[in-house]
């Protein structure tokens, strides 16, 4: 998944203005205790961020 991609999908599910909110703030413990932007600078794949966001806040799944 490319990371333009995913911050669609971000903004989809969350809004515009949240996602990134969101993304600074929320620690989830499906992306080893690191928040969005923290999971995505130690590596992480977008896909496997988005996967963890999606679990962790219940994301429905034709929105995956």
């Amino acid at each position: 998944m490319r990371l333009t991609i995913f911050w669609e999908r971000m903004a989809d599910h969350f809004g515009e203005t949240y996602a990134d909110s969101f993304a600074r703030d929320h620690v989830m413990a499906e992306l080893g205790g690191r928040t969005v932007h923290e999971a995505l600078a130690a590596g992480w794949e977008a896909k496997d961020v988005w996967r963890g966001v999606c679990s962790a806040v219940g994301v429905p799944p034709d929105k995956r």
